[in-house]
């Protein structure tokens, strides 16, 4: 592996912005915030808009519009039962 080329690998903290969940994993990510976690040592914190504490897919908020598939829409449209 070359030595210098690499980005800085280390904890960071992801905060949700529209739930506030926080979470601690690695990342390359820089970020000139911090923040103080649980374990009380300060880490970058990095914000984001989604995560899985507010993705309708992971809370099952999600909706569907359109559940038929191609035959029940062929039928649908061609008046068949």
């Amino acid at each position: 592996m070359k030595t210098n080329i690499h980005p800085e690998y280390r904890e960071v903290l992801f905060m949700d912005t529209n739930s506030g969940f926080t979470f601690l994993t690695g990342s390359t990510k820089q970020s000139n915030e911090t923040m103080e976690w649980e374990d009380g040592k300060t880490y970058p914190l990095l914000k984001v808009e989604i995560s899985s504490d507010s993705h309708p897919f992971y809370t099952g908020r999600e909706k569907f519009t359109d559940r038929d598939g191609r035959a029940e829409r062929f039928m649908k449209k061609y008046n068949m039962k």
